[in-house]
């Protein structure tokens, strides 16, 4: 990792510059592919997984038998872990439950808001060399608790057809029954237009591939809605002298290991602590099973060494990290000044990982600086906010005028006839 010292403020926006990668291919193809799937609905399903996945499915629905084998045959020590884990989010998610508002605005005028489940939700979950059966837990779990009545799961198989059992263990155990060998841009589309299998729903959730990602944003330009914008995993990591090397260096690579063009970021204000991360960062890395793309993504990352605790503040709010470790001496008053983030991990023994598996809080995060407006995947996002409103005959009265005579100033003649009406004057 290249160690940058006190570059000038100017030169920052450039120095913590997101990977890019040419999209106008992918989203073409991406748009081919949404097209055949509303189009064709199952016949582009299996044809896709043929082309695309190479394996031939019998059936798109994965059957109660398979999720049954799943469970038996899960290895009992990781089955436990995903009981703990998924214990710790529920107690997080449920404890976001919003509880509803009446307020009288003035006499007479009662205004109101309650919170309503989503009916329908897609959960889109990665497979392939990695299956998150992680984040399962994180998109389900909220789900049922925030009451969607039809929770559709869809994940690509792996080349024998079939889908990781700590996937289907972990869908059972939330609640998903119906759960899709559907994977990319074409799982997307059933979801968003449905196929004779697969249910359309309502906002589709989940992290994925570029090719994912695209067709994410496609859909919901006009098909469907979507938890947010995302891109590829990343973390920025604040250290100081009292950080320890290893744990940080840690933490810098459990980011790179997602894939190449996942970034990684350290600021500090301690030059030692920089030139010893980086010789951790080179000798962690050879140990890694996924140490070829971690490499590639550790390209793409750097250590910037800042002189004082308000320049890192400051760099770090610009970056917007999807993850922020604040590995310092005071952590949480450097925490409480953090405005742009994600998910943020206070001290020196709080890794990422934990907020990835198991520590309560979601995993579903916004990136590519999108925490400057976007929380990540909570109890919210599965909810609707409705509105309500009761005036009485004399809160009317007290009222009226003020309607009227906006309602007047706008042109709007039937906006204010409507409440004169009500009050026994004229139409005229």
């Amino acid at each position: 990792m290249k160690i940058y010292l006190n570059p000038d403020e100017r030169e920052w926006d450039a120095l913590l510059e997101r990977p890019r990668t040419e999209n106008a291919t992918v989203a073409a193809r991406v748009a081919e592919i949404l097209q055949a799937v509303e189009q064709e609905g199952d016949a582009a399903l299996l044809r896709f997984a043929r082309e695309l996945d190479g394996v031939e499915i019998a059936s798109l629905e994965v059957s109660a038998a398979e999720i049954d084998e799943a469970a038996r045959t899960l290895d009992p020590a990781l089955a436990e872990a995903i009981r703990t884990a998924a214990g710790n989010i529920e107690k997080f998610h449920a404890a976001q439950a919003f509880p509803g508002i009446e307020v009288e605005t003035a006499p007479g005028v009662k205004c109101l808001q309650r919170s309503v489940p989503i009916e329908k939700v897609g959960l889109y979950i990665p497979g392939g060399s990695a299956p998150l059966f992680s984040t399962v837990l994180m998109l389900a779990i909220p789900a049922r608790l925030a009451g969607c009545r039809e929770i559709v799961l869809c994940t690509p198989p792996d080349r024998t057809g079939a889908v990781a059992p700590a996937i289907l263990f972990a869908a059972r155990l939330c609640g998903v029954t119906r759960i899709f060998k559907a994977g990319g841009a074409q799982a997307v589309g059933a979801m968003a237009y449905g196929t004779e299998t697969v249910p359309r729903v309502h906002k589709i959730f989940g992290p994925g591939n570029r090719y994912v990602t695209t067709a994410k944003q496609q859909v919901g330009l006009s098909d469907v809605a979507i938890d947010m914008p995302a891109g590829p995993s990343e973390v920025l990591v604040m250290a100081d002298r009292t950080a320890r090397p290893a744990f940080v260096a840690a933490d810098l690579l459990s980011q790179a290991e997602h894939g190449p063009d996942s970034q990684a970021i350290l600021i500090t204000d301690s030059c030692e602590l920089a030139e010893a991360t980086e010789k951790e960062v080179e000798r962690q890395l050879q140990t890694l099973s996924r140490a070829e793309l971690a490499a590639r993504s550790v390209a793409n990352s750097r250590i910037v060494v800042l002189d004082g605790i308000e320049k890192m503040i400051r760099m770090a709010n610009g970056y917007a990290a999807e993850h922020l470790i604040v590995s310092m001496e005071n952590p949480w008053e450097v925490a409480r000044r953090i405005t742009a983030a994600g998910s943020v991990f206070i001290g020196h023994y709080t890794p990422e990982s934990a907020g990835d598996y198991a520590s309560g809080t979601n995993h579903t995060l916004p990136t590519d600086g999108w925490a400057t407006a976007y929380s990540g995947v909570n109890l919210d996002s599965f909810t609707r906010k409705i509105t309500y409103q009761e005036i009485t005959e004399q809160g009317l009265r007290e009222l009226g005028p003020v309607i009227e005579t906006m309602a007047s100033a706008e042109g709007l003649d039937a906006h204010a006839r409507a409440v004169g009406i009500r009050l026994g004057r004229s139409e005229e």
